[in-house]
């Protein structure tokens, strides 16, 4: 499985350490968020092995096209650190991402089905406009992507707001699979809190200088992971005017 879709579900599936006194494994703790560093393709063409504080790194093309020439550039670059890259500008390019152990690929719900990498050690991230209709929220979780990132939440603010948090939480409630979204490498303790209660599980910025270095200490000072407040596996059920609701968990009581 891709490394980074592999950390992704481990934070999405949090849930707490078992009570008692007898012996049992104790489970890994995650990290309160991932972080996915974003950087053109020229610059890492252009600079040394990265040291960037980013769990994983995602390339896109600036001037500098993707080609196989400048994958393997970039595997050099980011030495051991999982990388992918946006599919729909490598689409003629997905048999030298494979060779290079391309980690995961970004893809626009428009992207043809063939494109996609076949290989299922390369994480699948599909892009999901924050306006989308419910019924196709509901329909993702049936697709073969392991993770959905969130873009176009209408507001053009560098700083997080109610509304996007009220976004979140809307998608969250029909999407089972780990989400992530783009956030400003200066984001505030505060708004990353804010992220990580709306049940977000990785968060992608900008690799701008030492910023994404300051953006893994923010991080570092969240609370660790609690368990879901909703339930990620739980049913789908109707509801009478057309909306849906999950199920409550079976541990949950029913309010009176």
């Amino acid at each position: 499985m891709s490394r980074t879709i592999d950390k992704l579900k481990k934070m999405s599936q949090t849930a707490p350490q078992p009570m008692g006194f007898h012996t049992a494994k104790i489970r890994e703790t995650p990290p309160p968020l991932m972080i996915i560093g974003r950087t053109a393709v020229k610059a890492t063409a252009t600079t040394g092995k990265i040291d960037s504080g980013a769990d994983a790194i995602l390339v896109y093309k600036d001037k500098v096209g993707l080609s196989a020439a400048n994958v393997q550039k970039m595997v050099k670059a980011f030495g051991d650190i999982p990388w992918g890259v946006y599919l729909e500008e490598s689409g003629e390019i997905t048999g030298a991402l494979a060779e290079a152990r391309c980690d995961f690929v970004v893809f626009s719900p428009a992207t043809r089905v063939s494109d996609l990498p076949q290989d299922e050690k390369v994480g699948k991230i599909v892009e999901v406009d924050s306006s989308i209709d419910n019924g196709l929220l509901r329909a993702i979780n049936d697709l073969p992507a392991d993770a959905v990132l969130v873009t176009d939440t209408l507001e053009k603010s560098d700083r997080l707001v109610w509304h996007q948090l009220m976004i979140y939480r809307h998608l969250a409630n029909f999407i089972t699979k780990p989400m992530i979204v783009p956030v400003p490498a200066n984001i505030s303790e505060a708004e990353l809190k804010a992220l990580q209660d709306t049940e977000i599980d990785g968060v992608i910025a900008e690799m701008d200088g030492e910023k994404l270095k300051e953006l893994r200490k923010t991080v570092s000072k969240l609370p660790a992971r609690s368990a879901k407040k909703r339930d990620k596996t739980g049913v789908l059920l109707p509801r009478t005017g057309g909306e849906s609701t999950t199920t409550a968990p079976p541990d949950e009581e029913e309010e009176e």
